[in-house]
């Protein structure tokens, strides 16, 4: 594995055209391959937050070159993986989606139809869709979030989960793993058509077709209809330590049927 990423990291310096921005690639990979949680410019012991600044959004290299290879080395590393599981059951590949804001402050021209503010941040957000196949965990792809007016982030992440290569999802059991701003009728009827199985939070205040509220549930596990959902989900709640030290009760649903405490794994 280390000889492959040693290789990915040489292709991906090749797409740089000057020295300078190879030696900023070079930096910022640092600050993320240390791992020690502080991947931030100002962090870095090498160049200056500003210079990592101008090579993210001034200097200009192929972004789109850089995601083909990047995917292209992802897919050879999970098809070893997939070669090394042998035969017998599919293994299963979680698709995970996220929303993720990019804080920016100051003024952006060539940005000025992409920052936006979502709650309480301004910059830009992104739904961004990772691979998890065993113990590796791949960024995949991404779609910026445009504001009102402009599909929603469940509709984006919908898009992108149709656009998962078939060559990928056909030797996989496919798992989709979002949380609660992905708990839509229309993102899960969506899943539910592709034939996959997904596993979102769900808001606590969402209704029952009967028009009672979520969390006047008491039994873990139980198949229930939601309100302008068409079939069954089952659901379950876990509670999520806050900063506080306070615990807060979340919910989250599937759309095939499994056990409670799986569900909540």
């Amino acid at each position: 594995m280390l000889a492959h990423a040693q290789e990915l990291v040489y292709s991906l310096k090749a797409l740089m055209p000057t020295q300078y921005q190879k030696d900023n690639l070079d930096a910022m990979l640092a600050l993320f391959l240390e791992a020690q949680g502080h991947p931030l410019p100002e962090h870095s012991q090498t160049k200056s937050p500003s210079a990592i600044s101008r090579f993210l959004n001034v200097n200009p290299w192929s972004t789109r070159e850089m995601i083909r290879m990047v995917r292209s080395w992802a897919l050879q590393t999970v098809f070893k993986v997939l070669e090394s599981s042998g035969k017998g059951r599919k293994p299963f590949l979680q698709v995970i989606i996220d929303l993720t804001t990019l804080e920016k402050r100051g003024k952006f021209q060539e940005f000025s139809d992409l920052i936006r503010v979502y709650n309480g941040k301004r910059g830009l957000h992104l739904v961004v869709v990772y691979l998890v196949i065993g113990r590796c965990r791949i960024p995949w792809n991404f779609r910026v979030w445009r504001g009102k007016g402009t599909p929603s982030p469940p509709q984006l992440g919908l898009k992108l989960v149709k656009r998962l290569p078939q060559s990928l999802t056909q030797h996989f059991q496919t798992i989709i793993l979002a949380d609660t701003a992905f708990g839509s009728v229309e993102f899960l009827e969506g899943i539910r058509q592709l034939k996959y199985h997904a596993v979102t939070g769900v808001a606590i205040s969402r209704k029952l077709a009967d028009g009672r509220l979520l969390r006047r549930l008491h039994q873990q596990g139980q198949q229930v209809y939601l309100f302008g959902l068409n079939f069954p989900v089952t659901v379950s709640w876990y509670y999520l330590k806050r900063d506080n030290g306070k615990l807060e009760k979340r919910f989250v649903l599937s759309t095939r049927p499994i056990k409670a405490s799986t569900l909540k794994w």
